[in-house]
């Protein structure tokens, strides 16, 4: 089972990600903890790369996320679900379409086409959507990266591209208010995460 988080920054999921995880694993389940980018060696440098460097040019920039993702589909995510594992991954191809198709600019439709490339096709069991106005969320960071930085507008179409992606995928996407408290947050996911536990 693969289930990913997505949300503007200062969303909270990484911290909802590690609360998650410690739940499902009391239960018994395997559980692997990912992100993009930066998932094992190649993706820690890759990360460093995209977050604290200096200017990057928008193109190569969506060149290193998806060679990113290549390498953590192919080296992580799918041996994990192979053996049966329940996959917690922290931003994935929504990303890509919310940052650089609705954030750069980039057609998104030749983005989808990069992401099925780069993923083989890998789609997430369902994403939960971390939802909360780009201010909020980038008062809560205690630090900020290269993207962090942007304008606010460019994370307010970000945001807007987000919400776009989850109408246009009803099925899969979860939208869940991030403006609520951490525990509130949790009690909404934990349970939805259960519901689609116990049917797998």
């Amino acid at each position: 089972m693969f289930i990913t988080f997505e949300g503007p920054e200062g969303s909270g999921k990484t911290t909802l990600i590690g609360k998650l995880a410690q739940y499902l694993r009391a239960q018994g389940r395997d559980v692997v903890v990912t992100r993009e980018p930066g998932a094992g060696p190649f993706g820690s440098e890759i990360r460093r790369l995209l977050l604290e460097s200096g200017d990057l040019p928008p193109t190569s920039e969506l060149f290193l996320f998806l060679a990113d993702r290549a390498c953590h589909v192919a080296q992580i995510v799918r041996p994990a679900l192979e053996r049966g594992a329940i996959v917690l991954c922290d931003r994935y191809t929504d990303s890509t379409l919310a940052y650089q198709g609705y954030g750069r600019g980039f057609d998104r439709e030749l983005l989808r086409r990069l992401n099925a490339m780069a993923t083989k096709e890998l789609v997430p069991t369902m994403t939960f959507l971390l939802d909360l106005p780009p201010a909020e969320g980038l008062a809560r960071l205690t630090r900020k990266d290269r993207l962090d930085a942007e304008t606010m507008d460019f994370h307010e179409r970000v945001r807007a591209g987000f919400l776009t992606e989850a109408d246009r995928a009803p099925h899969r996407f979860v939208i869940v208010d991030a403006t609520r408290c951490a525990e509130v947050v949790f009690d909404e996911v934990a349970l939805r995460l259960a519901q689609l536990v116990d049917e797998d």
